[in-house]
C-alpha cells in the first residue's frame, strides 16, 4: 500500500505542477504544444512497448472493435488538453482548477446517465452545493465559467469511454496517441512549410521543452496505473484533489490570478460540496466494510 501511496502522490503533484510546465511553454502556440505532446507520447509508449516486448499484445488489441472507444477517447482527451493548455497560457490557471475540482461529480452524473449507476440519497447533496457554486462564479463572472465545464466534461466522457473500454493502461493509450498521430504530424509539416514552426527555431530550452511534453504526460499516467491496483478507490479518491489544489495555489499564488470575493463564495461552495461527497463516500466504505468483515 506504501508504493501505491507514492505511486498515486507522485502522479497528482505532477499532474498539479502542470501549469509552471506549461507556462514555460508560452510563446508555443497550444496546437503546437499539443502536436508535440502526442508525438512524444506516442514515441515513448512504443518504446516501453518494445523494451517489454508486448507487441503481441498490441497488435491482438488492433481490431475495429476494440478501436471504437479509443478514437473518442482520442479526440475528447486532445480537446481537454487543448483547451487546458490554451487556457493556462491565457491566465486562467484558477478556472482550469474549478474544472478539476467539480470533475469527479461529473463522472457521478455520467454514471448514472449512462451506465445506470444508482446515487445514494446523500449524494445529491454535493452535487446541489457544487451547481450552485457553479452558478453562482457564473454570476460572479458575468458569464458561464466554460473552461472549467470544458474540462470537467472533457475529461469525465474520458474516463467514462475507458471505463467501458477492455485494454489495459498501456496499449489504450498507444492507440489514443496513435489515432492522433497522423493530424499531429501533418499539422507540424504545415507550420514547418510556413515559416510559423517553433521546433528548433526558438532555442534549445524550448524545444527540451516540447519534447519533454510527451515525458510530464505519460510518467504520471504510468504511476496513476500502478497506484490503482495498489491502494483503495477511497483513498485514490481523496488523493485527487492534490492536483487541482496545487493548481489553485499556483494560479493565486505564482502567477497571481485575482481571485475575488465572489468568486472565493463560489470556490467555497464546491470545495464543501467535495467534503460532503468525500465523508460520504468514507462513511459508506466504513459501513460496507464493517458488514463484510
Amino acid at each position: 500500500m506504501q508504493a501505491g501511496f507514492l505511486y498515486a502522490l507522485g502522479a497528482y503533484a505532477i499532474w498539479g505542477l502542470f501549469p509552471i510546465y506549461f507556462k514555460w511553454l508560452q510563446a508555443v502556440p497550444p496546437l503546437q504544444v499539443i502536436s508535440h505532446r502526442v508525438i512524444w507520447s506516442f514515441a515513448i509508449l512504443i518504446g516501453i512497448i518494445a523494451g517489454t516486448r508486448q507487441w503481441s499484445q498490441l497488435k491482438a488489441a488492433l481490431s475495429l472493435r476494440a478501436a471504437k472507444p479509443y478514437f473518442l477517447a482520442s479526440v475528447v482527451l486532445s480537446v481537454n488538453w487543448l483547451i487546458y493548455i490554451w487556457a493556462v497560457n491565457a491566465g486562467f490557471i484558477v478556472e482550469t482548477s474549478l474544472g478539476y475540482f467539480i470533475n469527479p461529480l461529473v463522472s457521478m452524473l455520467l454514471g448514472r446517465i449512462f451506465l445506470g449507476e444508482r446515487l445514494r440519497p446523500l449524494q445529491l447533496v454535493p452535487v446541489v452545493l457544487a451547481s450552485t457554486g457553479v452558478l453562482y462564479v457564473t454570476w460572479a463572472y458575468g458569464s458561464l465559467p466554460w473552461i472549467a465545464l470544458s474540462l470537467a466534461g472533457t475529461f469525465g466522457c474520458y474516463g467514462l469511454i475507458k471505463k467501458m473500454a477492455t485494454l489495459g493502461s498501456l496499449h489504450g493509450m498507444t492507440m489514443e496517441t496513435g489515432f492522433v498521430l497522423v493530424p499531429a504530424l501533418v499539422y507540424l509539416a504545415f507550420t514547418e512549410w510556413n515559416g510559423t514552426a517553433m521546433f528548433f527555431h526558438t532555442g534549445a530550452v524550448t524545444t527540451v521543452l516540447m519534447v519533454g511534453a510527451g515525458l510530464v504526460t505519460i510518467v504520471p499516467l504510468l504511476m496513476f496505473a500502478s497506484a490503482a491496483s495498489r491502494i483503495s478507490l477511497t483513498m485514490n479518491g481523496m488523493l485527487q484533489y492534490i492536483a487541482p489544489t496545487l493548481q489553485f495555489l499556483i494560479g493565486v499564488f505564482v502567477y497571481h490570478e485575482p481571485f475575488s470575493r465572489d468568486l472565493l463564495i463560489g470556490f467555497s461552495l464546491v470545495w464543501i460540496a467535495l467534503a460532503f461527497f468525500t465523508a460520504e463516500g468514507l462513511y459508506t466504505h466504513r459501513k460496507r466494510y464493517k458488514v463484510t468483515g
